[in-house]
């Protein structure tokens, strides 16, 4: 039974895309099938050169509207568009490839109070190639106060499509950035500069949605070099111990993303040191890839 009480707060749904109208279909079904029904849907098309304007228009539905702009890559700039549009008190995002459970607005609703500002849960990955694991949890974790020092400190666990964030903390700060330098971490910037204002960041332990992955995804790059810039403005907050714990995360990053692309002097070079400084996990799993190295060799 779908909740329509006009008292809920309106929530706006963000979904960029972009040539991705075969996926699109599935995350605006998702949307438009909540059981919380006070939302809106802003679609924002960078030009896509498929059939993604007959998809949106299927959805016979007033809340849902399709927005065009030309973002030159930066999806950033998607959102920032769908942001100034939005109407509702909140801000949900969703990727046009992830989608959502019927409950996901709902179970997030329930677990908001005066003292929530941001909300993220789990979600399932899904590999759209067979594998042998065709899905596993994307497991976020519960973020310690003060949540800046936190997301520094351990890295970013928030996945964009499981956020719903008060709209005022995004028009405070700006919107996303839309620095090319950071494209795949824009996200993580955002999520820092909120917790610049406020640490009420609440986790839901549950898989509410799932998460894409797939040939046409931004993910397969080297991701300590936007995360290095979406986070070099904040470093200076940490102590030595909390900066170098931060610097073997992302040295395992790159090191990691060396190792994948069988550049072992590069890989080897960063994972000694994330193996050395870096929290359990990342020790052990540096020290695997470095074994592996040395077996190889």
């Amino acid at each position: 039974m779908k909740l329509t009480n006009s008292k809920l707060p309106l929530v706006s749904v963000i979904i960029p895309t972009y040539n991705h109208a075969h996926f699109l279909s599935r995350a605006l079904q998702s949307v438009v099938s909540q059981n919380y029904a006070n939302f809106e849907v802003i679609v924002i098309d960078n030009h896509s050169q498929d059939n993604t304007d007959e998809v949106v228009q299927r959805f016979a539905d007033s809340r849902v509207t399709l927005l065009k702009i030309h973002n030159n890559g930066v999806i950033a700039s998607s959102r920032n568009m769908g942001i100034r549009a939005a109407q509702g008190e909140w801000i949900a995002f969703l990727d046009s490839d992830d989608w959502w459970l019927s409950n996901k607005l709902q179970i997030c609703f329930d677990h908001i109070n005066d003292k929530t500002d941001l909300i993220y849960h789990d979600l399932r990955i899904i590999r759209e190639k067979p594998s042998l694991f065709q899905s596993k949890p994307f497991k976020s974790r519960r973020l310690n106060t003060p949540v800046l020092v936190d997301f520094l400190v351990n890295g970013n666990t928030i996945c964009t499509s499981s956020v719903v964030v008060r709209k005022r903390l995004l028009d405070q700060i700006g919107g996303m950035n839309e620095n090319p330098a950071i494209i795949a971490a824009e996200d993580y910037n955002t999520w820092l500069r909120i917790a610049q204002i406020t640490d009420g960041f609440y986790h839901i332990p549950k898989s509410l949605g799932y998460y894409l992955l797939h040939g046409q995804g931004i993910s397969r790059k080297d991701m300590s070099i936007p995360s290095r810039c979406a986070s070099t403005s904040f470093v200076h907050i940490l102590n030595d111990k909390q900066k170098c714990r931060h610097e073997s995360g992302l040295k395992y990053t790159k090191g990691r993303f060396a190792f994948v692309s069988q550049n072992y002097s590069i890989a080897r070079e960063n994972l000694l040191f994330s193996a050395c400084h870096g929290k359990p996990m990342i020790k052990l799993k540096s020290a695997w890839m470095l074994i592996e190295m040395l077996l190889k060799f």
